[in-house]
């Protein structure tokens, strides 16, 4: 079999989420009674599987969470908080960034507003979105930046 130069080809196109499942399906035997659209098919599942996580990964890492760990199905909905279930359900679905909106969430201390924004963080590089976290203090500076250097570029003489 071209097992070697196949290998070969499939690292060079960085084709990793297929190679890893033609190696696997050269050890498991029962993989080979399948037929050869089958087997094809299960390469190409792989790597569109490996592609969907090293995106999400490339997504989550961007987004530079506070809380990385934090997900939509940990959010605790005890009566004090004054969450609703539903509201965050809805703007799990991710409706809310199709429509281009924005999200600004509010509460006193400890109401766990860094925990839901994360979560929902999290529920949007799942989909496939990315995502960007700025708390107030670090948002306004990088604007107050941003508008300086538009400013600049704009006042900047022309050479003629």
């Amino acid at each position: 079999m071209l097992t070697n130069p196949t290998t070969e080809t499939l690292k060079a196109l960085k084709l990793q989420g297929m190679l890893e499942a033609l190696e696997e399906q050269q050890q498991t035997p029962s993989l080979q009674a399948l037929s050869f659209e089958e087997r094809v098919a299960l390469l190409v599942d792989r790597e569109r599987l490996h592609r969907d996580n090293q995106r999400r990964t490339r997504l989550l890492r961007g987004a530079r969470l506070k809380v990385s760990e934090a997900s939509i199905e940990d959010i605790n909905y005890k009566a004090a908080r004054g969450l609703e279930k539903r509201q965050i359900a809805t703007l799990a679905t991710g409706e809310w960034i199709r429509r281009t909106q924005n999200l600004l969430i509010t509460g006193a201390t400890g109401a766990g507003k860094t925990w839901i924004a994360c979560a929902l963080a999290q529920q949007t590089c799942r989909q496939g979105h990315s995502v960007q976290y700025y708390r107030v203090p670090r948002l306004i500076e990088e604007l107050r930046i941003s508008h300086g250097e538009s400013m600049r570029k704009t006042r900047e003489p022309v050479d003629a």
